[in-house]
C-alpha cells in the first residue's frame, strides 16, 4: 500500500478533466508536490501544482520531464487520445496515432520514471484504461486501451519485485470534454479521481469506477454474444 501523505506525484494530462481533478485530490490527501503535465504548461491552473511540459509520444520530451522531476514517488499515466479510427475505412496513420498516445506514450513515460521511483525507495504507478479495454466498440481506441491494459498487467509483474506497485483504472463515460457529445450517464471527474487515489492507497490491482465497468468486467467470461448483441441477430 502507498500513502499519498507527503508523496511527490506526477500526473500526465493534468490540465483538464480527470487529470485536473487528480491534481486537486492529491493535494487534498496531503501530497507534498504534484507535477501536472501538459503540452502547454501554461494551461495548468492549480495554484500549487508544478507545471511541466510533456508530449508523451515524444521520447525527447519524456526524457526532459524525467530529468526535471527526479523526486517523483507516484506516477499517474492519465493522458490519452480518442481517435476512434475504423479499422476498415480510416487511414492506418490514424490507428497508429492512437497507439502512439495511448500505448507507447505511457510506456515511454513509465520506462523513464521507473529508475526515478526506484531511487526514491519504490512507489506506485496508476494507469488509466477504459471499459472499452474489454469492448471492441470504438475501433482504434478500444484496441489501444486493450493493449494498454495488457501492458499494465505485464508491468505489474515486472515491477513488484522492484518495490513499485501498479494499479489499473477502468471507467466508462466521464463528464469531460472527451465525452461532451455523449448522451449517457457519466461519472464526475472528482468521483473517478477519488476512486483512483483510493486504489493507490489500498494497493488495489484494479479499480472499476462505475456500474457499467463492473458489469462488463463480470461478463467477460460469458459468450461473446452477451457482450455483442449484434452477433446474436
Amino acid at each position: 500500500m502507498t500513502s499519498l501523505e507527503g508523496s511527490v506525484a506526477l500526473v500526465t494530462g493534468g490540465s483538464r478533466g480527470i487529470g485536473k481533478a487528480l491534481v486537486a485530490a492529491l493535494y487534498e490527501r496531503g501530497a507534498k508536490k504534484v507535477y501536472a503535465t501538459a503540452r502547454d504548461p501554461r494551461t495548468i491552473t492549480h495554484p500549487d501544482a508544478v507545471p511541466l511540459a510533456l508530449e508523451v509520444s515524444d521520447p525527447a520530451s519524456v526524457a526532459a520531464a524525467a530529468a526535471q522531476a527526479q523526486d517523483v514517488t507516484v506516477l499517474i499515466n492519465n493522458a490519452g487520445a480518442s481517435v476512434n479510427a475504423n479499422f476498415l475505412d480510416s487511414p492506418v496513420e490514424d490507428v497508429r496515432r492512437e497507439f502512439e498516445t495511448n500505448f507507447y506514450g505511457p510506456l515511454l513515460v513509465t520506462r523513464a520514471f521507473v529508475p526515478v521511483l526506484e531511487r526514491n525507495g519504490g512507489g506506485h504507478i496508476l494507469n488509466f484504461h477504459s471499459v472499452l479495454s474489454w469492448l471492441g466498440l470504438a475501433g482504434s481506441y478500444s484496441a489501444s486501451k486493450a493493449a494498454f491494459w495488457s501492458q499494465t498487467n505485464s508491468l505489474r509483474l515486472d515491477l513488484r519485485p522492484r518495490g513499485i506497485e501498479v494499479t489499473g483504472l477502468h471507467v466508462g463515460y466521464v463528464d469531460t470534454d472527451m465525452a461532451a457529445e455523449v448522451d449517457a450517464p457519466k461519472s464526475t471527474p472528482e468521483s473517478v479521481a477519488a476512486q483512483a487515489l483510493d486504489g493507490i492507497e489500498s494497493g488495489a490491482f484494479e479499480v472499476l469506477a462505475d456500474d457499467i465497468t463492473r458489469q462488463v468486467k463480470a461478463g467477460l467470461s460469458a459468450d461473446l454474444a452477451a457482450l455483442y448483441p449484434q452477433l446474436a441477430a
